[in-house]
């Protein structure tokens, strides 16, 4: 779509700041932290982690986690009793089979409990550098479908469409700029479209559909 270079342009000088709001300092804290945001806010998972962090300081103390305890100290964050067994079984794997390190590959990353193709690009992107993907969240699959850049409903295929209009070197900051112009103007029950930077480029702000 020739407008997507038009539409990343605009939101970059309109979010300069654009980045992943979960706080982490390692990549086995983003790991766990992104599981967290499954269904939750990052404000919710940042008010959680840093007494996390502080309770279970390496990938061994949460393979040793008793499930129950765990299961309360993350109960805020929703879904707690899958994410506590996502996140013990993963500390559990790397441990056993990857030297206790996080892996650095989509293929190997996905191997891991609770972790399917979303949160590896998000590991890789913000963690190791490594760009393989688009990070498809709500506010991304939302926005994408609101400016006709995809048709499709599905996550996945969702990513496949936009990776093939924004370029390559756009593919981590797409989704980080989606994601803060979906919290602060293009919100799901009342997009603010008239002061909507990227409107005279959004089909939907001129079919007012929203």
């Amino acid at each position: 779509m020739k407008n997507t270079g038009k539409i990343i342009r605009i939101l970059k000088k309109e979010y300069p700041e654009a980045k992943i709001a979960l706080r982490f300092k390692n990549i086995w804290q983003l790991l766990v932290a992104t599981i967290l945001s499954a269904q939750c806010t990052d404000v919710r998972v940042n008010q959680v982690t840093p007494l996390l962090f502080k309770k279970y300081k390496t990938v061994r103390d949460f393979a040793k986690a008793r499930r129950e305890e765990f299961e309360k100290d993350i109960r805020s964050t929703g879904f707690y009793r899958n994410k506590a067994k996502s996140i013990i079984g993963s500390a559990k794997k790397i441990l056993n089979e990857f030297k206790g390190r996080v892996p650095g590959s989509m293929e190997e990353l996905t191997s891991l409990p609770g972790v399917g193709r979303k949160t590896a690009n998000v590991i890789l992107s913000s963690g190791f550098g490594i760009v393989v993907g688009i990070v498809v969240d709500t506010h991304v699959r939302r926005l994408s479908q609101l400016m006709s850049l995809t048709k499709n409903a599905k996550p996945d295929k969702i990513e496949e469409d936009l990776m093939k209009i924004v370029q390559k070197k756009d593919w981590g900051v797409f989704s980080h700029l989606l994601i803060l112009h979906g919290r602060k103007i293009c919100k799901a029950r009342r997009p603010f479209c008239k002061g909507c930077k990227i409107n005279k480029l959004c089909p939907s702000a001129f079919k007012g559909n929203i």
